[in-house]
């Protein structure tokens, strides 16, 4: 296999799930992991996760970037973990403002349709919801073979 083909067999693996494990880093360097789901762009090679404010991770990743996160095949013989820069936006302040739009659409990607849009929209300004961005700048692990 190219390395070309092995990065993508790699990444596609992101598309074929929606949970994984979000890895960042302590104040003393240690691994923080957190379960999270995602959905994952593959045109723009970005990982979307919902988190809150409040949350280590998400002050983790304000002090420190530098993330990764690790998925698996349900068999568990392939994985891949995806390293990156994290983005965060900003807290969701508003029921139509564009963090929440950017929810609403997370949602979407993993769930699909809620039953009622208005109480999720209430809710991600209510706990205070944010949205990270992790672009895919490395890939590794063991492909489907």
């Amino acid at each position: 296999m190219t390395q070309e083909a092995t990065q993508n067999a790699l990444l596609a693996l992101l598309s074929e799930g929606h949970g994984g494990v979000l890895v960042t880093l302590k104040r003393d360097g240690r691994p923080q992991l957190s379960n999270v789901s995602h959905a994952y762009d593959p045109r723009e090679r970005i990982i979307r996760v919902s988190l809150t404010d409040d949350r280590a991770k998400t002050r983790n990743l304000r002090r420190d970037p530098r993330a990764s996160y690790h998925v698996t095949s349900p068999d568990r013989w392939a994985y891949t973990v995806a390293e990156g820069t994290a983005e965060l936006s900003p807290v969701a302040e508003d029921p139509y403002d564009k963090t929440v739009e950017e929810l609403v659409r997370l949602y979407r990607d993993i769930q699909g349709e809620h039953p009622d849009w208005d109480d999720y929209r209430a809710a991600m300004v209510r706990d205070r919801r944010l949205v990270l961005r992790l672009r895919v700048e490395r890939a590794y692990g063991i492909p489907r073979g």
